[in-house]
C-alpha cells in the first residue's frame, strides 16, 4: 500500500471513528465490565466475569447499537452540526453518507444478532434500542421535553441490559440510577445551551429554544438540587464504602456547576461545563472499585431467602 493510500485510509478510519464517538465507546465498555465486577455480579473471581461469553456479547451488542445511534444521529444533524462543532464535521465528512449508512445497517444487525446469542430477550430489547435511538434522532430530539428525557434514558438503558442480566435488585443500585439519571439530564440540559445557535437555525424545538435560556438554567438549577436526595441516601449505605468519597466530590463538583451555571452566558462557558459533568460522570465510573460488592450481595440472598 502507498504511502497516500496509507493516509487515505488512516484519514477515514479517524473520521469514522469520530462519527461513532470512539472514545465514548471505550468508556462504556470499561464502565460495563466495571458495573459488571463490582456492582451486578454474585462472582468473586473477577476473570469469571470478564471471561463471561453471554456478558461478552451484551457488550459487543450495546457497542454496535450505541455507535450506530451516533451515526444515525450524525446524518440527521448534519446541518446542525456544521454551525455547532465545524471542525468535527469536516473530520466527519471525510466518509461519504451512503458509506455511514451502510456501516449503520451492519451494526444494527450485528447488534441484534449478539443480542439473540444471549437470549431472544435480549434480541427484543436491543431492537427496542435500536429503534429508540432512530426515534429519538429522527422525530424527539426536536422535542423540549420529549428530547430530554429519552435521551437521558438512552444514554442509561445499556447499564439496564446488565442490570437485567444480572437480576440484581439491590437499592443502592436504584438510587444510585437515580442520581446518574438527574446528572445526565442536566448535562443534556447544558448541551442544549451550548447548541442553541444550530438548533435555531435548524428549526430544532429543543428545551433552550422552547423555553428560553433562563428557564433552562433554572431548571438545570433544580435538577442539581434534587440530586442532593440520592446523595444523602447513599450516605447511608455501608456497602457504598470508600466511593463515598467519590460523593463528597460529586456535591462540591455539582454546587460549583450550579453557581458557574447561573452566571454563564457563552457557548465555551457551557462547553466548559459540559466537559466537567462528563469528567465527573468518568471519575464515577472508576469510583465502582470502591464499593463493597460482598454487603450488597448479602443483602440481595437474604431477600430471596
Amino acid at each position: 500500500m502507498s504511502s497516500s493510500k496509507k493516509k487515505t485510509f488512516l484519514k477515514k478510519i479517524l473520521s469514522l471513528f469520530s462519527v461513532v464517538r470512539g472514545y465514548n465507546i471505550l468508556v462504556l465498555v470499561f464502565a460495563q465490565y466495571l458495573a459488571s465486577i463490582f456492582i451486578f455480579s454474585s462472582e468473586d473471581d473477577a476473570t469469571k466475569v470478564i471471561f463471561d461469553i453471554d456478558l461478552f456479547f451484551i457488550v459487543l451488542a450495546s457497542v454496535c447499537v450505541i455507535a450506530s445511534g451516533y451515526i444515525i444521529n450524525n446524518f440527521y444533524d448534519s446541518k446542525v452540526d456544521r454551525i455547532n462543532r465545524p471542525v468535527k464535521t469536516g473530520i466527519d465528512n471525510y466518509v461519504k453518507q451512503e458509506t455511514k449508512l451502510s456501516i449503520y445497517f451492519t451494526l444494527n444487525f450485528l447488534g441484534f444478532v449478539f443480542g439473540f446469542l444471549v437470549s431472544w430477550k435480549a434480541a427484543l430489547f436491543f431492537a427496542v434500542y435500536i429503534f429508540g435511538i432512530w426515534f429519538y434522532s429522527h422525530k424527539l430530539k426536536k422535542m423540549p421535553f420529549m428530547g430530554l428525557i429519552s435521551a437521558t434514558i438512552l444514554t442509561i438503558l445499556p447499564f439496564f441490559a446488565i442490570f437485567v442480566y444480572y437480576k440484581n435488585f439491590s437499592k443502592i443500585i436504584f438510587v444510585h440510577a437515580i442520581f446518574l439519571f438527574l446528572v445526565i439530564m442536566v448535562r443534556e440540559l447544558i448541551k442544549d445551551l451550548e447548541n442553541i445557535k444550530g438548533a435555531i437555525a435548524n428549526n430544532y424545538q429543543t428545551f433552550t429554544v422552547a423555553y428560553g435560556e433562563l428557564k433552562t438554567k433554572q431548571f438545570s438549577l433544580l435538577l442539581l438540587l434534587l440530586t442532593l436526595f440520592p446523595i444523602v441516601i447513599l450516605f447511608s449505605y455501608p456497602e457504598l464504602s470508600y466511593m463515598k468519597y467519590f460523593f463528597y466530590i460529586a456535591l462540591i463538583t455539582l454546587i460549583y456547576v450550579g453557581f458557574y451555571l447561573w452566571k454563564s452566558n457563552t457557548r465555551s462557558q457551557y462547553r466548559f461545563l459540559h466537559n466537567i459533568l462528563k469528567l465527573l460522570l468518568l471519575i464515577g465510573v472508576c469510583c465502582l472499585v470502591f464499593i463493597d460488592t460482598s454487603l450488597i450481595l448479602e443483602k440481595v440472598i437474604d431477600r430471596l431467602n
